[in-house]
Parts: C-alpha cells; sequence; structure tokens
C-alpha cells in the first residue's frame, strides 16, 4: 500500500473516494464542510433525513455528490466533539478503514488526519492513521484452500493536512508509521502460524531470512552450544519436546561501533501445553500464541532495519516448546541456570521465566545500556490490567519511565507495575537458591521478581503481554503489540 500527503482541498479531489468526519448532533468537520459547500449543501441535507447522526463507529457512503469529482465520499462518526481524544480518532480511523474495504475504492483521499486533537501534532495523527488502516486491512488467510475472495484492494491512500508546512512532518511519520506498521505485521503473521509451522527451527529461520535481507548477523545457538554455556533451566523446559530448541541472537549494529546496544529479549515458547502441569483442553489452542514476545522482537528489528536506525540492537530469543512427556521436566526437579543460581521447579507451566532467565544472563556478554525483555508470561497480568495495557516492570525508573513515554507515543500503553523488595519474600524454596513460582496473590509481579534476580548487570524491564498479544473471539488473532512501542522507544533512544 502506498500513502503520501496532500493539502489540497477535499471537494477538488479526483479520486475513488474522499473520507470526512462528522460529530455527533450532525456537525460537519472543517473538511465535510468544504466537501457541503461545493456540492450545494447536498451532505446537510443527506444528515438532516436522519441517516447518519455522528456517533462513534458509524459510518455512510455516499455516491455521485453534485459537483464532487470523487466517485464517492464517506462520511465518519466521530462522536461528541469535546469527547474526540485519541482513543476517539483511532476508532475513527479503524470505522474509516472497515467502510472502505466495502467498496471497490482502490485510491481514497482521507481527511481525517486535519482533526484538531488536543496535545497531538500532525506527525502523530499521521503515523496513527498508517499503522490503523494497515492493522485494518491485514489478512491472515494464507493458508485456506479457497481465501475468502475480497473487492478491489486499497492501494493508494492520501492523507489530508492543513497546510503545505506541514507536509515534511506528515511525510517522515509516513515512514516511520510504515516501517512500524510492517513489523507488526510480520510479528502478527509469526503469531497467527499454527504451531506446527511455526517451530523453534522455524523462527531461526525467519530470523536468518531477516537478517540477509536487512545486513544485519544472526547467529541460531544449538542445543550443544546451550549444554556449554549451562543454561540448564531454559534446556530443562525443551526436553520434553521432540523439537530441537534454539537460540536465536541478531545484532544489528546501526550506531557508533563503541556504543553500548539496547537488548530486547523475546520469550519464544512456540506451544505451552503447560508441560508436566498440564493445562485444561479449552482454548489450548492459543498457547501457540505465547511465542508472541519473540514475535514482537522480530517484528522490531524489521522496524528499525526499514528505518536505518543508528543505534546498536541486539535481539535474543530463546525458543522452544512446552510439551508433556517421558523426558518432561517434572514438579520438583532442580535445575542450575546459566547463571550458577538453581531453581526448584515447582509448576511447569511457569516455563517463560525459566528460558527467560538463561536468556537474561547471556546477553550480560553485550555489556547491554539497557535490556527489555517480552514475554506473555502470567495470566495474573490479564486479570490486573485486562487486554488493554501491557504491565511493565523494572528495576530502573527512568527505563520505566522511557517506555511508559514511548507507549503514549505510540498508543501502545503499559502500565508501571511495582516490583518492591516485600514482593521478594514469597520467592523462597527449602531446596534450592529459588522456586519457580510463589503463591498465586501477585503471580505476574512474582514472576517478574523471579527475572529480576538475574538482571543485576544492567538496567532491565519486563513487558507482560499476556493480555495485549493476541485477541480472543470473533476477532481471534495476534496483534503485533507491543512493536510500536518498542519501535519508539528505540527511535527516541537513536535520538
Amino acid at each position: 500500500m502506498e500513502f503520501s500527503i496532500k493539502s489540497g482541498s477535499p471537494e477538488k479531489q479526483r479520486t475513488g473516494c474522499v473520507v470526512v468526519g462528522v460529530f455527533e448532533g450532525r456537525k460537519l468537520s472543517v473538511s465535510a464542510m468544504d466537501i457541503d459547500k461545493a456540492s450545494g449543501g447536498y451532505v446537510a441535507e443527506v444528515l438532516r433525513r436522519g441517516d447518519l447522526e455522528g456517533k462513534a463507529g458509524t459510518c455512510l457512503l455516499l455516491h455521485n455528490v453534485p459537483k464532487i469529482p470523487s466517485d464517492r465520499v464517506l462520511l465518519v462518526g466521530l462522536g461528541r466533539e469535546r469527547d474526540f481524544h485519541e482513543t476517539a480518532y483511532r476508532t475513527a480511523l479503524a470505522t474509516a478503514t472497515k467502510g472502505l474495504k466495502t467498496t471497490g475504492a482502490t485510491e481514497v483521499m482521507l481527511c481525517l488526519t486535519d482533526l484538531p486533537i488536543k496535545r497531538r501534532d500532525t506527525g502523530w495523527k499521521v503515523e496513527q492513521a498508517v499503522l490503523t488502516i494497515m492493522d485494518g486491512v491485514y489478512r491472515f488467510d494464507q493458508l485456506k484452500t479457497k481465501a475468502v475472495p475480497a473487492k478491489r484492494a486499497l492501494r493508494k491512500v492520501s492523507l489530508h493536512v492543513d497546510s503545505r508546512g506541514e507536509i515534511p512532518e506528515g511525510e517522515a511519520a509516513v515512514a516511520r508509521g510504515y516501517a512500524i506498521a510492517e513489523g507488526a505485521c510480520f510479528a502478527k503473521d509469526l503469531g497467527n502460524l499454527p504451531a506446527n509451522i511455526c517451530t523453534p527451527t522455524y523462527l531461526g529461520e525467519q530470523a536468518q531470512d531477516l537478517g540477509k535481507k536487512h545486513g544485519f548477523k544472526v547467529e541460531v545457538l544449538e542445543q550443544k552450544d546451550m549444554e556449554k554455556l549451562g543454561m540448564g533451566s531454559f534446556l530443562a523446559v525443551a526436553q520434553g519436546s521432540r523439537q530441537p530448541p534454539k537460540l536465536i541472537v541478531m545484532e544489528y549494529l546501526g550506531g557508533k561501533k563503541e556504543d553500548a546496544p539496547v537488548a530486547l529479549v523475546g520469550k519464544g515458547v512456540t506451544f505451552d501445553t503447560g508441560g508436566i502441569s498440564l493445562k485444561p483442553a479449552a482454548e489450548m489452542d492459543e498457547m501457540k500464541y505465547d511465542m508472541c514476545g519473540a514475535a514482537s522482537v522480530l517484528g522490531t528489528m524489521k522496524a528499525i532495519a526499514l528505518m536505518k536506525l543508528p543505534l546498536n540492537v541486539i535481539g535474543v530469543i530463546p525458543a522452544t516448546e512446552n510439551m508433556p512427556g517421558g523426558m518432561a521436566v517434572k514438579p520438583g526437579d532442580i535445575v542450575t541456570t546459566m547463571s550458577g543460581q538453581t531453581v526448584e521447579i515447582l509448576n511447569t507451566d511457569a516455563e517463560g521465566r525459566l528460558i527467560l532467565c538463561d536468556a537474561l544472563t547471556y546477553v550480560e556478554k553485550y555489556k547491554p545500556a539497557a535490556v527489555v525483555d517480552i514475554a506473555t508470561l502470567t495470566g495474573a497480568m490479564v486479570i490486573a490490567l485486562g487486554h488493554v495495557a501491557t504491565g511493565l516492570f523494572a528495576n530502573s525508573d527512568p527505563l520505566a519511565r522511557e517506555l511508559l513515554h514511548a507507549g503514549e507515543e505510540s498508543w501502545d500503553r503499559a502500565w508501571h507495575m511495582p516490583l518492591w523488595d516485600e514482593y521478594q519474600e514469597g520467592l523462597k524454596s527449602n531446596f534450592a537458591d529459588i522456586p519457580n513460582i510463589a503463591s498465586r496473590a501477585a503471580g505476574s509481579v512474582t514472576a517478574a521478581c523471579f527475572l529480576s534476580r538475574f538482571t543485576k548487570a544492567y538496567s532491565w524491564a519486563h513487558l507482560d503481554i499476556a493480555g495485549t498479544a493476541w485477541k480472543s473471539g470473533a476477532e481471534k488473532g495476534a496483534t503485533g503489540r507491543p512493536v510500536p512501542l518498542l519501535a519508539h522507544f528505540l527511535v527516541k533512544r537513536a535520538a
């Protein structure tokens, strides 16, 4: 899809469709007023008939609007004007995209990016438009023998701005938004693939292909390599599966040679049965999404490569299945991590922290400026924050603030959770240095506390994406989060 920035008069555009907004109470946006005036009041007359009230989530398609060269005009409800903020804007964009997909228009001019939003500039509005439209047209149907036939695909989108002076800012935002959207779509594709295709080996191959295409180094460590490194915790999770584990290491060196890198560590459990602590059967198919942390690292690496970001970034993915079987790790087993600390495994379904702890120790070798791990780690995170915000834990308040700000800028938001010493009290074992679970209370916090035991050497943050990495129900599928958050965090770091 092609995106461009235009500042021309909406009523003079010769295109497949012009999209304009209508506030609740049938109040026209500025661009809609221009269309209405040029058409001799036709739009206002249609609204007076009651076909559109302007409520959020609604739209109305008009054909053959008098004196308007565009084939169609799509009116999009914006809700109450005084409540028109970021969420309402994104809802309008999503509604417009859904409406456009029902038409045969291949080229459109979107006049929603010229709407005023408090504290948001043109760049933000343009980037969100690119991200929302790309998300709205995304389809995962490559495994269907008879894909649902679509109308002519939307190919070109012109995003309207008020003045020519805003065009450079808009064009920069288009480039940034497109790169992030491409990364998010890559992450969604990986997440949506079934576990019989998206294995640890497949993830390694995808990383290698990505490195070849964009010119960064990729190394895939095998089981024997991990044995030499002493990754007993990671290998304990892998030993129940016939699929060989992989430690995927990507080195994107876009900054100065002497600059310390930022490390991203993504949980890559390509299928999680729970192991011997078997999960219930209902919705277990969704455990193919337990590698969405890994997918987000791969998606972010793609985004920063497309942006040619002047920064050194290391991506590390411990990839494995968690399966039951005669060789599977058992509750009560004690393993030795790469750090030398011993762990009593009380629940084999708390496996994500067992593979991450060795990966977090591994990245010490890079002397990183900061480390962020991303994982679908705990169901407790879903109970705490639902499916709106990602849980953020950190041993560094400045790093936490960076990530929170990146989430606000990308509208891929996180919430700062506590990581106080008092929560560490639950992690006590009679037989090892640390158990892999505490009590049920504050389960997402104690999981982060477990990981913090392996991050003493650097500034570290943990993103628990269990509630935000995928959707269930009718819209079932991976979301691509938190690629936008991570990309903005790295863009800011590079600046």
